[in-house]
């Protein structure tokens, strides 16, 4: 079977204060992972900012931009420039509405929007107090034709979904990318150990039982009472690992994904074919 090869880099940083400082960071290795190959590139979660969620504030409201807005045009730029198509890991968006969102940017090589995608699970819990910031995603989930691959992505919380990955790929999605904000804090750390292990056993399982590639972008860095805790990794359609980032460094990860075991995965093991959705109707109830 002849192979079909995309190259992608995940972007790994700490995130500070400093917008300007975070910007031009984010741009440097935008082009690190450029001059490394890669044709598809994905920030992670809200990656011009500190995540802010850890408490509720409403100062914080004011921190939201539109669409189009400076990150945006930001994104489209570094797209344009590099000639790779980004995936803006997530901005804080007021839209016109005046809704917020935890919203994804997509952007073609040319520079032009390829898609947009709203976080459509949010959670709400210790140092992650999102749904007093984000309303939950209005645009259903979002497949683009990226040239070189089909891909969707999801947003942090999503992951624990296995009916938003499920859709995806029902939907054509060859690649689903999870910019991603989690670390721990004490509580966390003590009660909870494993999680950062079941945080990446989720997606690789996403991977396996639906037979594509799954890439997953965290931060790293200390902000407040949350250790981020790196990671990021992208697992192929059995669900084995094939490149994965640092926990602490900021760093670019490169994997070159060969799209054809995508086709070896799902025809070998019919996970698909063999569905009875005539079954599920509780699901939606």
């Amino acid at each position: 079977m002849a192979r079909h090869l995309v190259k992608v880099g995940l972007v790994q940083t700490k995130v500070g204060d400093d917008l300007r400082q975070n910007l031009d960071k984010t741009a440097s290795f935008i082009k690190q992972a450029a001059r490394k190959g890669a044709d598809i590139v994905c920030l992670q979660e809200l990656f011009a900012q500190r995540y802010f969620a850890q408490t509720k504030d409403e100062r914080f409201f004011d921190t939201a931009e539109p669409v189009p807005g400076r990150l945006s045009q930001f994104l489209e730029a570094c797209a344009s420039a590099n000639r790779v198509f980004l995936i803006g890991g997530s901005i804080y968006e007021k839209s016109d509405d005046g809704k917020f969102y935890n919203t994804t940017l997509m952007f073609d090589s040319d520079g032009l929007p390829a898609g947009k995608y709203r976080k459509m699970h949010i959670p709400h819990d210790p140092k992650y107090y999102e749904q007093y910031y984000f309303a939950p995603g209005d645009l259903g989930y979002v497949q683009v034709n990226a040239r070189k691959a089909v891909i969707a992505p999801l947003i942090c919380y999503d992951q624990w979904y296995p009916e938003a990955a499920r859709i995806n790929t029902i939907q054509g999605a060859q690649i689903i990318f999870y910019p991603t904000a989690i670390g721990w804090f004490k509580e966390l750390k003590r009660d909870e150990p494993f999680s950062a292990q079941r945080w990446e056993d989720a997606m690789r399982a996403h991977a396996s039982l639906n037979g594509i590639f799954t890439a997953a972008v965290n931060r790293v860095g200390r902000e407040g009472d949350l250790r981020f805790w790196g990671g990021s990794f992208v697992a192929d359609p059995f669900g084995e690992v094939l490149a994965r980032a640092s926990r602490s460094k900021e760093e670019v990860l490169i994997a070159s994904l060969d799209l054809s075991r995508i086709r070896v995965s799902q025809e070998g093991w019919r996970f698909l074919h063999n569905r009875r959705p005539q079954s599920y109707t509780d699901l939606v109830r």
